[in-house]
């Protein structure tokens, strides 16, 4: 890279910080998906203990 030409050099920084930015958002995505589900998981076990409480209460 020491050859590369300064516009060259920031065409390959901006590739960089694109690929980046690119697996920074696919993370978030994944994170609240993963996020979601488990809200889902939660508010069934929630209502299993309620309906529980409701029966033996």
């Amino acid at each position: 890279m020491a050859d590369a030409s300064p516009t060259d050099r920031i065409d390959a920084a901006l590739s960089r910080i694109e690929r980046a930015a690119q697996s920074r958002d696919r993370s978030a995505s994944d994170l609240k998906q993963r996020h979601d589900a488990l809200r889902a998981k939660v508010g069934e076990a929630i209502s299993a203990l309620d309906a529980l409480g409701a029966k033996n209460g």
